[in-house]
């Protein structure tokens, strides 16, 4: 069987060569062009240099059957538009699922991009950076095959109540929001801890040189070195401001609180 292409930044090959990866993506699409560039790029690529991830890429289209490449056809019953083929995604999935250890196969997920999946979230993309293998399917024209969901999909994901034109984005945004949370890949831990969302809150303002900038100053506290106070000062700010720009969250927020108490 053909195995997906991949490709490797760098001097990543000599690097995974020393030690295992945390997390390895592997991306199927019929459009493997776009995530190079972006997975080479700032933080992701300085995760995979690192040997802290790894990313494979299999072009769908090298599992087409005839001469022309076709990887579509048109739904039973009749439909607008055209559906991946289940055996022409089967067969790129089993030929990532051959490169995978058996032993690490219970910490592998195989991800569909679709509407219809759990909205990404933080507590999702904590879940999933568990995991030692990630297999991401990128559907394309009007979805995929039904029988190929049942037969090798574990779960389905989706960024957002809107269409796009497949599924690579949602993919780039579902490794980037993973990639940063795998141990080491993020220079400063506390920083994630202490950003948007991670507490179900929105993030404090904050404010760097110069202290005054067009009339409008730093706020006294910041500059008081009063640690007790600035720290109250920011949880007042983050409650204040998820409250007023995100009511969804204050809600699902103020409903954890109370569980709590």
């Amino acid at each position: 069987m053909v195995h997906p292409r991949s490709f490797e930044s760098g001097q990543s090959s000599k690097l995974l060569s020393r030690s295992e990866p945390v997390l390895q993506f592997h991306l199927i699409s019929l459009f493997p062009e776009v995530f190079k560039t972006v997975l080479e790029s700032s933080l992701l690529g300085k995760a995979q240099k690192k040997g802290l991830v790894t990313y494979s890429l299999t072009q769908i289209r090298d599992f087409a059957r005839d001469k022309h490449r076709t990887v579509d056809d048109t739904p039973f019953g009749g439909s607008e538009g055209m559906l991946l083929k289940p055996d022409i995604l089967c067969d790129a999935w089993e030929s990532v699922m051959q490169k995978v250890p058996v032993e690490e196969t219970p910490k592998l997920k195989t991800i569909l991009l679709s509407p219809q999946g759990r909205l990404l979230d933080q507590a999702l993309a904590r879940e999933l950076a568990q995991s030692t293998h990630l297999i991401l399917v990128c559907g394309h024209y009007e979805g995929v095959d039904e029988r190929f969901i049942e037969l090798c999909v574990d779960q389905e994901v989706s960024i957002g109540d809107y269409v796009l034109t497949g599924g690579e984005l949602p993919a780039l945004v579902l490794v980037d929001a993973v990639t940063r949370l795998v141990p080491g890949v993020v220079g400063n831990e506390r920083s994630i801890t202490e950003e948007s969302l991670e507490n179900g809150l929105l993030k404090y303002p904050q404010y760097t040189r110069p202290r005054e900038f067009r009339d409008l100053k730093v706020p006294d506290v910041l500059l008081s070195g009063d640690h007790g106070a600035i720290g109250a000062w920011r949880q007042n700010q983050m409650l204040d401001r998820t409250e007023k720009k995100r009511p969804d969250l204050w809600q699902k927020f103020s409903l954890k609180s109370k569980s709590r108490r």
